[in-house]
Protein backbone atom coordinates (compact mmCIF):
# COMPACT_ATOMS: atom_id res chain seq x y z
CA UNK A 1 0.00 0.00 0.00
CA UNK A 2 1.36 3.39 -0.71
CA UNK A 3 1.51 4.79 2.67
CA UNK A 4 2.13 8.61 0.96
CA UNK A 5 -1.31 8.10 -1.22
CA UNK A 6 -3.41 6.60 1.89
CA UNK A 7 -1.93 10.05 4.00
CA UNK A 8 -2.79 12.55 1.54
CA UNK A 9 -6.16 10.80 0.90
CA UNK A 10 -7.03 11.03 4.86
CA UNK A 11 -5.67 14.60 4.44
CA UNK A 12 -7.63 15.58 2.07
CA UNK A 13 -11.00 14.01 3.32
CA UNK A 14 -10.23 15.76 6.76
CA UNK A 15 -10.19 19.19 4.97
CA UNK A 16 -13.30 18.06 2.62
CA UNK A 17 -11.41 18.37 -0.54
CA UNK A 18 -13.45 14.81 -1.99
CA UNK A 19 -11.71 15.14 -5.14
CA UNK A 20 -8.65 15.43 -4.21
CA UNK A 21 -9.62 12.50 -1.55
CA UNK A 22 -11.60 10.12 -3.54
CA UNK A 23 -8.17 10.32 -6.53
CA UNK A 24 -5.59 9.51 -3.67
CA UNK A 25 -7.79 6.91 -1.64
CA UNK A 26 -8.71 4.78 -4.85
CA UNK A 27 -4.79 4.97 -5.72
CA UNK A 28 -4.12 3.61 -1.97
CA UNK A 29 -7.13 1.20 -3.00
CA UNK A 30 -4.73 -0.03 -5.92
CA UNK A 31 -1.65 -0.72 -3.98
CA UNK A 32 -3.22 -2.58 -1.31
CA UNK A 33 -6.42 -3.51 0.72
CA UNK A 34 -7.49 -0.54 2.64
CA UNK A 35 -9.08 -0.76 6.01
CA UNK A 36 -12.37 -0.16 6.73
CA UNK A 37 -12.12 3.27 8.18
CA UNK A 38 -10.76 4.48 4.84
CA UNK A 39 -13.09 2.56 3.44
CA UNK A 40 -15.95 4.36 4.70
CA UNK A 41 -14.40 7.65 3.54
CA UNK A 42 -13.44 6.51 0.09
CA UNK A 43 -17.04 5.86 0.01
CA UNK A 44 -18.46 9.15 1.57
CA UNK A 45 -15.94 10.57 -1.20
CA UNK A 46 -17.76 8.73 -3.93
CA UNK A 47 -21.35 9.19 -2.73
CA UNK A 48 -20.40 12.94 -2.86
CA UNK A 49 -19.44 12.96 -5.89
CA UNK A 50 -21.59 11.59 -7.24
CA UNK A 51 -20.73 8.16 -8.15
CA UNK A 52 -23.44 6.50 -6.66
CA UNK A 53 -23.00 2.47 -7.67
CA UNK A 54 -18.91 3.07 -7.02
CA UNK A 55 -20.27 4.44 -3.28
CA UNK A 56 -22.57 1.95 -2.48
CA UNK A 57 -19.85 -0.88 -3.55
CA UNK A 58 -16.82 0.58 -1.53
CA UNK A 59 -19.58 1.23 1.46
CA UNK A 60 -20.37 -2.72 1.49
CA UNK A 61 -16.31 -3.53 1.33
CA UNK A 62 -16.16 -1.27 4.01
CA UNK A 63 -19.29 -3.49 6.12
CA UNK A 64 -17.62 -6.11 5.57
CA UNK A 65 -13.87 -5.25 6.63
CA UNK A 66 -15.50 -3.89 9.51
CA UNK A 67 -16.84 -7.34 10.50
CA UNK A 68 -13.89 -8.66 10.04
CA UNK A 69 -12.13 -6.97 12.57
CA UNK A 70 -15.02 -7.43 14.47
CA UNK A 71 -15.57 -3.22 14.50
CA UNK A 72 -19.43 -4.07 15.53
CA UNK A 73 -20.00 -0.15 15.52
CA UNK A 74 -19.08 0.62 12.29
CA UNK A 75 -20.25 -2.30 10.35
CA UNK A 76 -24.01 -1.33 11.81
CA UNK A 77 -23.15 2.46 11.06
CA UNK A 78 -21.80 1.35 7.24
CA UNK A 79 -25.46 -0.79 6.95
CA UNK A 80 -27.44 1.64 8.09
CA UNK A 81 -26.24 4.34 5.91
CA UNK A 82 -26.13 2.53 3.16
CA UNK A 83 -29.72 1.19 4.33
CA UNK A 84 -30.90 5.38 4.29
CA UNK A 85 -29.16 5.79 0.99
CA UNK A 86 -30.93 3.23 -0.97
CA UNK A 87 -34.24 3.79 0.69
CA UNK A 88 -34.48 7.33 -0.27
CA UNK A 89 -33.87 6.52 -3.45
CA UNK A 90 -37.03 4.40 -3.79
CA UNK A 91 -34.90 1.37 -3.62
CA UNK A 92 -37.04 -0.16 -0.73
CA UNK A 93 -36.02 -3.87 -0.84
CA UNK A 94 -32.26 -3.70 -0.82
CA UNK A 95 -32.70 -0.80 1.51
CA UNK A 96 -34.85 -2.33 3.80
CA UNK A 97 -32.46 -5.42 3.85
CA UNK A 98 -29.63 -3.20 4.76
CA UNK A 99 -31.82 -1.40 7.53
CA UNK A 100 -32.36 -4.61 9.34
CA UNK A 101 -29.18 -6.05 8.89
CA UNK A 102 -27.53 -2.76 10.63
CA UNK A 103 -30.46 -3.28 13.37
CA UNK A 104 -29.34 -6.60 13.76
CA UNK A 105 -25.83 -5.95 14.46
CA UNK A 106 -26.67 -3.25 16.97
CA UNK A 107 -28.07 -5.62 19.08
CA UNK A 108 -25.62 -7.51 19.35
CA UNK A 109 -24.19 -4.13 21.26
CA UNK A 110 -20.44 -4.24 21.37
CA UNK A 111 -20.83 -0.39 21.19
CA UNK A 112 -23.08 -0.95 18.07
CA UNK A 113 -26.19 0.16 19.82
CA UNK A 114 -26.32 3.77 18.45
CA UNK A 115 -27.10 2.65 14.72
CA UNK A 116 -29.99 1.12 15.58
CA UNK A 117 -31.54 4.85 16.24
CA UNK A 118 -29.82 5.76 12.69
CA UNK A 119 -32.01 2.55 10.80
CA UNK A 120 -34.93 3.81 12.97
CA UNK A 121 -34.95 7.31 10.44
CA UNK A 122 -36.01 6.13 7.29
CA UNK A 123 -39.04 4.56 8.77
CA UNK A 124 -39.61 7.77 10.70
CA UNK A 125 -39.27 9.60 7.76
CA UNK A 126 -41.44 7.25 5.39
CA UNK A 127 -44.39 8.00 8.42
CA UNK A 128 -43.69 11.62 8.32
CA UNK A 129 -44.52 11.76 4.52
CA UNK A 130 -47.16 9.05 4.47
CA UNK A 131 -49.31 11.06 6.60
CA UNK A 132 -48.56 9.56 10.05
CA UNK A 133 -46.54 13.43 11.20
CA UNK A 134 -47.86 12.32 15.16
CA UNK A 135 -46.33 8.81 14.76
CA UNK A 136 -43.54 9.95 12.92
CA UNK A 137 -42.94 12.54 15.76
CA UNK A 138 -42.89 9.58 18.09
CA UNK A 139 -40.23 7.67 16.25
CA UNK A 140 -37.72 10.40 15.75
CA UNK A 141 -38.15 10.98 19.59
CA UNK A 142 -37.43 7.33 20.29
CA UNK A 143 -34.17 7.48 17.60
CA UNK A 144 -33.54 10.35 19.88
CA UNK A 145 -33.17 8.73 22.55
CA UNK A 146 -31.14 6.05 21.42
CA UNK A 147 -28.55 8.78 20.00
CA UNK A 148 -28.20 10.78 23.29
CA UNK A 149 -27.79 7.48 25.07
CA UNK A 150 -24.24 6.68 23.06
CA UNK A 151 -23.53 10.26 22.66
CA UNK A 152 -24.03 9.88 18.34
CA UNK A 153 -24.35 13.56 17.28
CA UNK A 154 -25.62 12.07 13.34
CA UNK A 155 -28.61 10.19 15.30
CA UNK A 156 -29.16 13.08 17.47
CA UNK A 157 -29.03 15.85 14.92
CA UNK A 158 -31.14 13.37 12.30
CA UNK A 159 -33.86 12.59 14.48
CA UNK A 160 -34.01 16.48 16.11
CA UNK A 161 -34.55 17.35 12.92
CA UNK A 162 -37.60 15.09 11.98
CA UNK A 163 -39.12 16.22 15.27
CA UNK A 164 -38.88 20.16 13.89
CA UNK A 165 -40.08 19.36 10.59
CA UNK A 166 -42.82 17.01 12.68
CA UNK A 167 -43.77 20.28 14.68
CA UNK A 168 -43.78 22.40 11.54
CA UNK A 169 -46.40 19.83 9.62
CA UNK A 170 -48.72 19.95 12.67
CA UNK A 171 -49.13 23.31 12.62
CA UNK A 172 -46.32 24.14 15.59
CA UNK A 173 -44.22 26.18 13.24
CA UNK A 174 -42.08 28.53 15.74
CA UNK A 175 -41.60 24.92 17.84
CA UNK A 176 -40.37 23.38 15.04
CA UNK A 177 -37.64 25.89 13.71
CA UNK A 178 -36.35 26.05 17.13
CA UNK A 179 -35.48 22.30 16.75
CA UNK A 180 -34.20 23.53 13.67
CA UNK A 181 -31.91 26.05 14.40
CA UNK A 182 -30.18 23.75 17.19
CA UNK A 183 -29.79 21.06 15.32
CA UNK A 184 -28.09 23.59 12.65
CA UNK A 185 -26.07 24.73 15.22
CA UNK A 186 -24.15 20.85 15.50
CA UNK A 187 -23.93 21.32 11.50
CA UNK A 188 -21.65 25.22 11.83
CA UNK A 189 -19.51 23.62 14.46
CA UNK A 190 -19.00 20.42 12.41
CA UNK A 191 -19.79 18.37 15.11
CA UNK A 192 -21.18 15.86 12.80
CA UNK A 193 -20.45 13.52 9.00
CA UNK A 194 -20.66 15.45 5.82
CA UNK A 195 -23.47 13.54 4.54
CA UNK A 196 -25.59 14.40 7.85
CA UNK A 197 -24.92 17.74 7.60
CA UNK A 198 -25.91 17.63 3.61
CA UNK A 199 -29.08 15.99 4.84
CA UNK A 200 -29.65 19.08 7.30
CA UNK A 201 -28.95 21.87 5.65
CA UNK A 202 -30.64 20.97 2.29
CA UNK A 203 -34.10 20.10 4.90
CA UNK A 204 -33.72 22.73 7.31
CA UNK A 205 -33.99 25.15 4.24
CA UNK A 206 -36.98 23.49 3.04
CA UNK A 207 -39.14 23.45 6.29
CA UNK A 208 -38.18 26.99 6.32
CA UNK A 209 -39.93 27.19 3.61
CA UNK A 210 -42.82 25.93 4.47
CA UNK A 211 -42.98 27.56 7.47
CA UNK A 212 -43.03 30.81 5.41
CA UNK A 213 -39.58 32.11 6.47
CA UNK A 214 -38.59 33.07 3.77
CA UNK A 215 -35.62 35.33 5.77
CA UNK A 216 -34.56 32.22 7.96
CA UNK A 217 -34.60 29.96 4.72
CA UNK A 218 -32.59 33.01 2.84
CA UNK A 219 -29.84 33.23 5.56
CA UNK A 220 -29.73 29.39 5.60
CA UNK A 221 -29.45 29.01 1.64
CA UNK A 222 -26.42 31.50 2.00
CA UNK A 223 -24.39 29.05 4.19
CA UNK A 224 -25.94 26.60 2.11
CA UNK A 225 -24.28 27.88 -0.42
CA UNK A 226 -20.60 28.61 1.26
CA UNK A 227 -20.92 24.92 2.62
CA UNK A 228 -20.98 24.07 -1.12
CA UNK A 229 -18.72 25.95 -2.35
CA UNK A 230 -15.53 25.23 0.27
CA UNK A 231 -15.95 21.44 -1.39
CA UNK A 232 -14.72 21.59 -4.82
CA UNK A 233 -16.12 18.67 -7.08
CA UNK A 234 -19.31 18.13 -4.51
CA UNK A 235 -22.54 16.92 -6.39
CA UNK A 236 -24.47 15.40 -3.91
CA UNK A 237 -26.82 18.89 -2.26
CA UNK A 238 -25.30 20.93 -4.15
CA UNK A 239 -28.02 20.33 -6.68
CA UNK A 240 -30.72 20.99 -3.90
CA UNK A 241 -28.35 24.28 -3.15
CA UNK A 242 -29.37 25.57 -6.73
CA UNK A 243 -33.02 24.96 -6.52
CA UNK A 244 -33.11 26.79 -3.01
CA UNK A 245 -31.08 29.67 -4.77
CA UNK A 246 -33.71 29.11 -7.90
CA UNK A 247 -37.19 29.48 -5.19
CA UNK A 248 -35.23 32.62 -3.53
CA UNK A 249 -34.61 34.40 -7.25
CA UNK A 250 -38.06 33.78 -8.09
CA UNK A 251 -39.73 35.21 -5.11
CA UNK A 252 -37.39 38.79 -5.51
CA UNK A 253 -38.24 39.18 -9.05
CA UNK A 254 -35.06 37.22 -10.86
CA UNK A 255 -36.42 35.55 -13.14
CA UNK A 256 -33.98 34.91 -15.48
CA UNK A 257 -31.25 33.86 -12.73
CA UNK A 258 -34.46 31.75 -10.81
CA UNK A 259 -34.68 29.79 -14.58
CA UNK A 260 -30.71 29.08 -14.65
CA UNK A 261 -30.51 27.91 -11.01
CA UNK A 262 -33.22 25.60 -11.92
CA UNK A 263 -31.50 24.07 -14.83
CA UNK A 264 -28.32 23.63 -12.96
CA UNK A 265 -30.07 22.18 -10.14
CA UNK A 266 -31.63 19.67 -13.15
CA UNK A 267 -28.15 19.04 -14.64
CA UNK A 268 -26.61 17.92 -10.92
CA UNK A 269 -29.70 15.68 -10.33
CA UNK A 270 -28.66 13.88 -13.35
CA UNK A 271 -25.26 13.86 -12.02
CA UNK A 272 -25.89 12.05 -8.76
CA UNK A 273 -27.73 14.80 -6.71
CA UNK A 274 -30.97 13.06 -7.46
CA UNK A 275 -33.56 14.72 -4.42
CA UNK A 276 -32.83 18.47 -6.36
CA UNK A 277 -35.10 17.04 -9.92
CA UNK A 278 -38.29 17.90 -8.34
CA UNK A 279 -37.12 21.12 -7.30
CA UNK A 280 -35.70 21.91 -10.33
CA UNK A 281 -38.46 20.36 -12.72
CA UNK A 282 -41.18 22.82 -10.48
CA UNK A 283 -39.58 25.76 -10.37
CA UNK A 284 -38.72 25.93 -13.98
CA UNK A 285 -42.74 25.26 -14.68
CA UNK A 286 -43.71 28.26 -12.26
CA UNK A 287 -41.05 30.66 -13.60
CA UNK A 288 -42.64 30.04 -17.21
CA UNK A 289 -46.24 29.74 -16.22
CA UNK A 290 -45.71 33.78 -14.71
CA UNK A 291 -44.16 34.55 -18.01
CA UNK A 292 -46.98 33.14 -19.70
CA UNK A 293 -45.03 29.88 -21.25
CA UNK A 294 -47.50 28.13 -21.43
CA UNK A 295 -45.85 25.03 -23.35
CA UNK A 296 -42.48 25.32 -21.43
CA UNK A 297 -44.58 25.42 -18.09
CA UNK A 298 -46.64 22.51 -19.01
CA UNK A 299 -43.47 20.31 -20.18
CA UNK A 300 -41.51 21.36 -16.79
CA UNK A 301 -44.51 20.46 -14.55
CA UNK A 302 -44.71 17.23 -16.52
CA UNK A 303 -41.03 16.24 -15.52
CA UNK A 304 -41.52 17.05 -12.23
CA UNK A 305 -44.35 14.89 -11.65
CA UNK A 306 -42.71 12.17 -12.96
CA UNK A 307 -40.58 11.97 -10.05
CA UNK A 308 -43.47 10.94 -7.65
CA UNK A 309 -44.25 14.20 -6.64
CA UNK A 310 -47.21 16.52 -7.20
CA UNK A 311 -46.58 19.83 -8.79
CA UNK A 312 -48.74 21.80 -6.82
CA UNK A 313 -50.09 24.39 -6.73
CA UNK A 314 -48.11 25.28 -10.06
CA UNK A 315 -49.86 22.68 -12.60
CA UNK A 316 -53.79 23.98 -10.88
CA UNK A 317 -52.94 27.73 -11.54
CA UNK A 318 -51.61 26.70 -15.48
CA UNK A 319 -54.97 24.88 -15.96
CA UNK A 320 -56.45 28.12 -14.17
CA UNK A 321 -54.42 30.14 -16.38
CA UNK A 322 -55.51 28.63 -19.33
CA UNK A 323 -59.14 29.02 -18.57
CA UNK A 324 -59.91 25.41 -17.51
CA UNK A 325 -61.26 26.33 -14.02
CA UNK A 326 -62.99 22.84 -13.32
CA UNK A 327 -60.15 21.32 -14.13
CA UNK A 328 -58.07 23.90 -11.44
CA UNK A 329 -60.56 23.00 -8.82
CA UNK A 330 -59.92 19.29 -9.32
CA UNK A 331 -56.77 19.61 -9.25
CA UNK A 332 -55.82 21.81 -6.00
CA UNK A 333 -58.80 20.79 -4.07
CA UNK A 334 -57.84 16.86 -3.45
CA UNK A 335 -54.31 17.85 -3.16
CA UNK A 336 -55.15 20.74 -0.09
CA UNK A 337 -57.53 17.73 1.58
CA UNK A 338 -54.88 15.42 1.25
CA UNK A 339 -51.77 17.46 2.45
CA UNK A 340 -50.25 17.76 6.07
CA UNK A 341 -51.35 20.72 7.54
CA UNK A 342 -48.21 22.95 6.78
CA UNK A 343 -48.39 22.01 3.15
CA UNK A 344 -52.09 22.53 3.43
CA UNK A 345 -51.15 26.28 4.42
CA UNK A 346 -49.45 26.43 1.41
CA UNK A 347 -51.81 25.41 -0.56
CA UNK A 348 -54.54 27.30 0.47
CA UNK A 349 -53.94 30.88 -1.15
CA UNK A 350 -54.28 28.67 -4.72
CA UNK A 351 -57.58 27.14 -3.50
CA UNK A 352 -58.47 30.73 -2.56
CA UNK A 353 -57.23 31.65 -6.19
CA UNK A 354 -59.26 29.00 -8.00
CA UNK A 355 -62.39 29.18 -6.55
CA UNK A 356 -63.16 32.68 -6.69
CA UNK A 357 -62.41 32.22 -10.46
CA UNK A 358 -65.20 29.16 -9.73
CA UNK A 359 -67.71 32.04 -8.59
CA UNK A 360 -67.42 29.83 -5.23
CA UNK A 361 -66.99 32.89 -2.88
CA UNK A 362 -68.30 30.67 0.39
CA UNK A 363 -65.58 28.23 -0.41
CA UNK A 364 -62.81 30.84 -0.83
CA UNK A 365 -64.26 32.60 2.35
CA UNK A 366 -63.16 28.88 4.20
CA UNK A 367 -59.87 28.72 3.19
CA UNK A 368 -59.17 32.39 3.52
CA UNK A 369 -60.50 31.96 7.17
CA UNK A 370 -58.52 28.85 7.87
CA UNK A 371 -55.29 30.76 6.52
CA UNK A 372 -56.38 33.53 9.21
CA UNK A 373 -57.34 31.81 11.94
CA UNK A 374 -53.46 30.04 11.77
CA UNK A 375 -51.98 33.11 11.75
CA UNK A 376 -50.88 35.09 14.82
CA UNK A 377 -50.87 38.62 15.27
CA UNK A 378 -46.58 38.30 15.52
CA UNK A 379 -46.63 35.86 12.38
CA UNK A 380 -43.73 36.42 9.98
CA UNK A 381 -44.34 38.61 6.58
CA UNK A 382 -44.69 36.25 4.23
CA UNK A 383 -47.39 34.32 6.25
CA UNK A 384 -48.98 37.74 6.94
CA UNK A 385 -48.90 38.75 3.76
CA UNK A 386 -50.81 35.43 2.20
CA UNK A 387 -53.29 35.68 4.46
CA UNK A 388 -53.75 39.07 4.43
CA UNK A 389 -54.02 39.26 0.98
CA UNK A 390 -56.40 35.96 0.51
CA UNK A 391 -58.78 37.99 3.10
CA UNK A 392 -58.73 40.89 0.87
CA UNK A 393 -59.64 39.39 -2.11
CA UNK A 394 -62.69 37.42 -1.03
CA UNK A 395 -63.92 40.68 0.89
CA UNK A 396 -63.93 41.97 -2.57
CA UNK A 397 -66.01 39.12 -4.27
CA UNK A 398 -68.13 39.55 -1.01
CA UNK A 399 -68.72 42.94 -2.19
CA UNK A 400 -67.01 44.27 0.68
CA UNK A 401 -64.51 46.57 -1.41
CA UNK A 402 -63.97 49.11 1.48
CA UNK A 403 -63.52 46.10 3.77
CA UNK A 404 -61.00 44.78 1.67
CA UNK A 405 -58.24 47.75 1.11
CA UNK A 406 -57.06 47.39 4.82
CA UNK A 407 -56.11 43.67 4.27
CA UNK A 408 -54.49 44.64 1.28
CA UNK A 409 -52.59 46.93 1.88
CA UNK A 410 -51.35 44.94 4.90
CA UNK A 411 -50.13 42.14 2.33
CA UNK A 412 -48.29 45.13 0.13
CA UNK A 413 -46.47 45.92 2.41
CA UNK A 414 -45.49 42.93 3.62
CA UNK A 415 -44.42 41.51 0.24
CA UNK A 416 -42.65 44.62 0.03
CA UNK A 417 -40.93 44.18 3.64
CA UNK A 418 -39.67 40.50 1.94
CA UNK A 419 -38.88 41.86 -1.31
CA UNK A 420 -41.40 40.25 -3.33
CA UNK A 421 -42.35 42.17 -6.38
CA UNK A 422 -44.58 40.37 -8.05
CA UNK A 423 -46.87 39.46 -5.33
CA UNK A 424 -46.97 43.06 -4.72
CA UNK A 425 -47.99 44.13 -7.76
CA UNK A 426 -50.56 41.37 -7.91
CA UNK A 427 -52.16 43.03 -4.51
CA UNK A 428 -52.24 46.66 -5.83
CA UNK A 429 -54.45 44.72 -9.17
CA UNK A 430 -56.89 43.96 -6.21
CA UNK A 431 -56.65 47.17 -4.52
CA UNK A 432 -56.90 48.60 -7.91
CA UNK A 433 -60.64 46.81 -8.31
CA UNK A 434 -61.36 47.79 -5.29
CA UNK A 435 -60.83 51.55 -5.63
CA UNK A 436 -62.75 50.84 -9.03
CA UNK A 437 -65.97 49.32 -7.13
CA UNK A 438 -65.95 52.78 -4.57
CA UNK A 439 -66.10 54.98 -7.54
CA UNK A 440 -62.33 56.42 -7.39
CA UNK A 441 -61.28 55.91 -10.67
CA UNK A 442 -57.93 58.07 -10.37
CA UNK A 443 -56.51 55.90 -7.69
CA UNK A 444 -57.87 52.88 -8.90
CA UNK A 445 -55.87 54.13 -12.42
CA UNK A 446 -52.70 54.48 -10.14
CA UNK A 447 -52.28 51.59 -8.54
CA UNK A 448 -52.98 49.66 -12.17
CA UNK A 449 -50.00 51.85 -13.52
CA UNK A 450 -47.76 50.94 -10.59
CA UNK A 451 -48.84 47.29 -11.08
CA UNK A 452 -48.25 47.35 -14.55
CA UNK A 453 -44.88 48.54 -14.70
CA UNK A 454 -43.88 46.14 -12.10
CA UNK A 455 -45.31 43.17 -14.63
CA UNK A 456 -43.66 45.01 -17.56
CA UNK A 457 -40.00 44.63 -15.83
CA UNK A 458 -40.71 41.01 -14.56
CA UNK A 459 -41.74 39.38 -17.56
CA UNK A 460 -45.43 38.74 -16.75
CA UNK A 461 -47.10 38.91 -19.62
CA UNK A 462 -50.12 37.57 -18.47
CA UNK A 463 -50.72 39.94 -15.99
CA UNK A 464 -49.91 42.67 -18.08
CA UNK A 465 -52.50 41.95 -20.47
CA UNK A 466 -54.75 41.04 -17.56
CA UNK A 467 -53.57 45.03 -16.25
CA UNK A 468 -54.65 46.27 -19.85
CA UNK A 469 -57.77 44.92 -19.77
CA UNK A 470 -58.88 45.97 -16.53
CA UNK A 471 -57.23 49.89 -17.61
CA UNK A 472 -59.61 49.77 -21.24
CA UNK A 473 -63.11 48.95 -18.99
CA UNK A 474 -62.26 51.23 -16.54
CA UNK A 475 -62.02 54.05 -19.38
CA UNK A 476 -64.89 56.01 -20.13
CA UNK A 477 -65.80 55.80 -23.63
CA UNK A 478 -64.44 59.19 -24.42
CA UNK A 479 -61.37 58.17 -23.69
CA UNK A 480 -61.09 56.24 -26.60
CA UNK A 481 -57.84 54.44 -26.55
CA UNK A 482 -56.28 56.37 -23.66
CA UNK A 483 -56.61 55.09 -19.79
CA UNK A 484 -57.61 57.38 -17.23
CA UNK A 485 -53.96 58.38 -15.95
CA UNK A 486 -52.73 58.80 -19.65
CA UNK A 487 -56.07 61.46 -19.81
CA UNK A 488 -54.44 62.88 -16.84
CA UNK A 489 -50.56 63.18 -18.58
CA UNK A 490 -52.44 64.44 -21.88
CA UNK A 491 -54.17 67.02 -19.78
CA UNK A 492 -51.36 68.53 -17.90
CA UNK A 493 -49.13 68.56 -21.00
CA UNK A 494 -51.63 71.08 -23.07
CA UNK A 495 -51.60 72.95 -19.73
CA UNK A 496 -47.55 72.90 -20.88
CA UNK A 497 -46.01 71.40 -18.04
CA UNK A 498 -43.04 69.51 -17.70
CA UNK A 499 -42.75 65.67 -17.55
CA UNK A 500 -40.69 66.41 -13.62
CA UNK A 501 -43.73 69.04 -13.09
CA UNK A 502 -45.74 66.05 -14.42
CA UNK A 503 -44.15 63.80 -12.16
CA UNK A 504 -44.45 66.09 -8.84
CA UNK A 505 -47.82 66.63 -9.10
CA UNK A 506 -49.60 62.93 -9.79
CA UNK A 507 -46.59 61.94 -7.33
CA UNK A 508 -44.99 59.53 -10.34
CA UNK A 509 -41.63 58.99 -11.62
CA UNK A 510 -40.21 60.90 -14.62
CA UNK A 511 -39.12 57.77 -16.07
CA UNK A 512 -43.27 56.48 -15.64
CA UNK A 513 -44.35 59.88 -17.23
CA UNK A 514 -41.97 59.28 -19.72
CA UNK A 515 -43.59 55.57 -20.30
CA UNK A 516 -47.40 56.91 -19.68
CA UNK A 517 -46.35 59.56 -23.43
CA UNK A 518 -44.80 57.22 -25.16
CA UNK A 519 -48.13 54.78 -24.54
CA UNK A 520 -50.02 57.82 -25.51
CA UNK A 521 -48.30 58.99 -29.05
CA UNK A 522 -48.13 54.99 -29.52
CA UNK A 523 -51.78 54.93 -29.23
CA UNK A 524 -52.70 58.22 -30.95
CA UNK A 525 -49.89 57.61 -33.95
CA UNK A 526 -48.66 60.82 -33.27
CA UNK A 527 -45.19 61.82 -32.26
CA UNK A 528 -45.01 65.16 -30.35
CA UNK A 529 -46.56 66.67 -27.27
CA UNK A 530 -48.18 69.20 -29.59
CA UNK A 531 -50.18 66.88 -31.49
CA UNK A 532 -50.77 65.21 -28.34
CA UNK A 533 -52.49 67.90 -27.24
CA UNK A 534 -54.59 68.57 -30.22
CA UNK A 535 -55.45 65.52 -30.06
CA UNK A 536 -56.93 66.09 -26.52
CA UNK A 537 -59.32 69.06 -27.94
CA UNK A 538 -60.51 67.61 -30.71
CA UNK A 539 -61.96 65.12 -29.03
CA UNK A 540 -62.90 67.01 -25.51
CA UNK A 541 -60.75 65.68 -23.32
CA UNK A 542 -59.78 68.60 -21.75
Amino acid sequence: MSSEALDRGRAAFAAHQWLDAFAALSEADLDGRLEAADLEQLSTAALLLGRDTEGIDLATRAHEAFLEVDDAAGAARSAAWIGIYLTSKGDLARGGGWLARATRVAEGGAGAESAEGLARIPAALGALYGGDVAGAARAFAEAFAIGERFRDRDVMALAHLGLGQAEIMLGRADDGLALLDEVMVAVTAGEISPVASGIVYCEVIGSCHLAFDVRRAQEWTVALDHWCGARPGMVMFSGMCQAHRAELYRLHGAWTDALEAARVAVGLASHGDWNAEFSGWYLQGDVHRLCGEVGEAEAAYQRAAETGWPPQPGLALLRLAQGNVRLARSLIGPAAEQADLATRHQLLPAVVEIELAAGDVAAARRAADELAAATPPDAKPVRRAVAAGCDGAVRLAEGDARGALGPLRTAWTSWQEVDAPYEAARCRVLTACAWRALGDEASASMELDAARAAFLELGAAPDVLRVDALARAGSPARFGPLTPREVEVVRLVAEGRTNRAIAGQLYLSEKTVDRHLSNVFAKLGVSSRAAATAYAYEHALI
